[in-house]
C-alpha cells in the first residue's frame, strides 16, 4: 500500500476542478488535485522511490512497489519552457516522500494567465485501486491525499 502526499499546501478541488479535460476524465490515471497556495514556494516528492521523468513543470516518480505517481504543476506550464522554475534534484535520483523537488511560484504562472492547479495522478492504476481520495478542503504540503493498494 502506497501514501501519496500532496507535493503542495492548498485547497483539494479533485480532479474535476482541474481546468484540462484530459485530467478531468482521469484520462491519465485516477487522483486528485490541489490548488496551491500562492506565493514561492517548491514542490514535494509524493512518495519515496526514484524519479523516472522529470520536467520544470511536471515529475513522476516510482515507489519500490512500481506505482507511479505524476505531479504535474499548472495547467499548459508546458508552454513556459521552464521559466519560473527551479528543478532541486536529477531524473534518476532517489528521492524520499516529502523532498523538495522543483521550485516554483504558482502566482507567477497565474499572472502569466495560465492555472497553477497541481493534478496529482495515479499513473497506470486499477478501478478502485485508489482509496481516502481527498477532493475538497484545505491541505498541507505532505499530508495524505491517497492511498494506492
Amino acid at each position: 500500500m502506497t501514501r501519496v502526499l500532496s507535493p503542495v499546501a492548498g485547497r483539494a478541488v479533485g480532479l474535476a476542478g482541474v481546468p484540462d479535460q484530459v485530467f478531468a476524465q482521469a484520462m491519465v490515471g485516477p487522483g486528485t488535485a490541489v490548488d496551491p497556495e500562492r506565493g514561492p514556494g517548491y514542490a514535494i516528492a509524493p512518495v519515496t522511490g526514484k524519479i523516472v521523468k522529470l520536467h520544470p513543470h511536471a515529475y513522476v516518480v516510482v515507489d519500490s512497489e512500481n506505482h507511479g505517481v505524476l505531479v504535474h504543476l499548472g495547467i499548459d506550464t508546458v508552454q513556459l519552457k521552464g521559466a519560473g522554475f527551479e528543478l532541486l534534484t536529477t531524473q534518476g535520483e532517489a528521492v524520499t516522500a516529502g523532498q523538495p523537488l522543483v521550485r516554483w511560484d504558482p502566482a507567477v504562472i497565474e499572472a502569466g494567465g495560465r492555472s497553477p492547479i497541481c493534478a496529482v495522478v495515479a499513473l497506470d492504476a486499477g478501478d478502485g485501486a485508489l482509496t481516502d481520495v481527498v477532493e475538497s478542503g484545505e491541505v498541507t504540503k505532505g499530508a495524505e491525499l491517497f492511498t494506492w493498494s
